[in-house]
Order: C-alpha cells, then sequence, then structure tokens
C-alpha cells in the first residue's frame, strides 16, 4: 500500500447522520462523509435524503462537482438515498457499488451519466484509498480503508457482517496498525456484555481511536467512550477530522 504523502493531511467531514455535533447541520437518518485530501474526492454513503444531504454539503460549502467518487456501503435507503440528487447536480461521478445491487438500481446510475463500478473483492479505488470488498453478513456490505501516515482508517455503513469481522478481514487484507474506525457498528440492543466483547476485540486487533454513530447506539457509544476516553472521537453530522 501507498499511503497519503507525509505533507499532506485527509479531512473527513460527516454530512449525514442521525447524531448531532454541530446544530448548522441537519439530522436525519443514515449516514454520509466526505474525504479530500485524497487522490480523489470520495462520499461514503448518501445517507437517506437527497435534499438534507445537498443542504448539509451546501452549509459546508462543499459543491457536488467537487466529488469524483461515490462508494455505496451496502444497500439500504439510509445508505444510498441522496445518489439520485447527488447525480442530478453532477452526474461526472464514479459509483462503487457491490456487485450484488439490483441491477435496475445500476442502470438508473448510468442512465444519469455517471460510471457504475462493480464490487465484489477487495481493490484500489485511488491512490491511498481501498474498498474492503464485499463481506458477508446478514445484509452484505463494503467498508472504506484509507492508507494514512498514522496507520488504517476504516469507515463502515452499517457494518452489517459484524464490526469485528469487518476489521478482521481488513487486518487480513493490509497488514498495518489500525488508527481510526469510525462510522456505523450496528450495536444498538446488544447487552453490556457483548459491547465490552468487541471492545476487547477492538483493543486486540490494535484499534487506535473509534467514532461509533449512526446505528451504533447509545449504550455502546458509551462503553466505547469509558474505555477509549480521549481517543474516543464524537461523531455526529457536521464533524470535522483532520489526520495529518
Amino acid at each position: 500500500m501507498e499511503n497519503i504523502e507525509e505533507n499532506s493531511f485527509l479531512r473527513a467531514l460527516v454530512v449525514f447522520d442521525n447524531n448531532r455535533y454541530d446544530d448548522r447541520f441537519k439530522t436525519d437518518w443514515g449516514f454520509s462523509c466526505y474525504l479530500e485530501g485524497l487522490e480523489k474526492t470520495i462520499l461514503f454513503d448518501t445517507g437517506g435524503n437527497g435534499k438534507i444531504l445537498l443542504d448539509n454539503l451546501e452549509k459546508a460549502g462543499i459543491s457536488p462537482k467537487k466529488i469524483q467518487v461515490v462508494v455505496l456501503s451496502h444497500f439500504h435507503s439510509d445508505h444510498t438515498g441522496g445518489l439520485e440528487e447527488l447525480l442530478s447536480r453532477n452526474p461526472a461521478i464514479e459509483v462503487w457499488v457491490p456487485a450484488y445491487f439490483p441491477e435496475n438500481f445500476k442502470e438508473g446510475i448510468r442512465k444519469k451519466g455517471a460510471r457504475v463500478v462493480e464490487v465484489t473483492t477487495s481493490r484500489q479505488i485511488c491512490r491511498s484509498a481501498f474498498t474492503s470488498g464485499v463481506i458477508e453478513g446478514p445484509v452484505n456490505e463494503q467498508s472504506l480503508v484509507l492508507d494514512t501516515p498514522r496507520g488504517l482508517v476504516v469507515i463502515t455503513g452499517c457494518a452489517h457482517p459484524g464490526i469485528v469481522k469487518i476489521l478482521s478481514r481488513v487486518k487480513e487484507l493490509f497488514p498495518k496498525n489500525f488508527y481510526l474506525v469510525f462510522g456505523g457498528f450496528h450495536l444498538g440492543g446488544a447487552s453490556p456484555k457483548e459491547i465490552e466483547s468487541i471492545i476487547a476485540h477492538f483493543e486486540a486487533l490494535g484499534v487506535k481511536k473509534v467514532g461509533p454513530t449512526h446505528c451504533s447506539g447509545d449504550l455502546p457509544r458509551k462503553l466505547f467512550y469509558e474505555k477509549y476516553g480521549e481517543d474516543f472521537i464524537q461523531v455526529g453530522v457536521g464533524k470535522e477530522i483532520i489526520i495529518r
């Protein structure tokens, strides 16, 4: 893996989330994260509502035309719902989707003028950015893996296959240290014992910083915070993370 140049930085801005961070941005159920500082600008997931997504991008000073790549984690509307309106503003986007997505969905993207890239296994999106490949679970899903000077950054949509399973697969694919894992961990309804076991796996995998959000659940966020302390990142819509 060739990572982000030492003298540059990665900026991640959460532009769609049901958790609030910055009051200027509207919350709604779903997730989307904008990334710049890579070879290409990437939007990971598109939230569940195109108008809210575009409004939040505008509040952040981000033109839809600046986005070069969209990566969709899985086929749930709270992660794909903003795509159509985004493509109406900028059809010159490469859309990376798990290959199992319905053909009519993929054809709808092509009709907008965008290019569809179908994903099965892990592959490079651009320098320093990779898909985990589609990982099997109750819902098959891909995550985004970024190679930074501080270590791997993994962004998850909902982690339906299991957050530990995802991280274990990423570790097999990319034998580097984990710096930050954030996004949806899908732990709502998990028992304290289950959550503590997952946190122990995070520690065993060497995850330095965490930012559970979206579908992660309040109790898991609380328990991750208690364990990680200053290395816990409160993530919600409007949260900006800079990695140098």
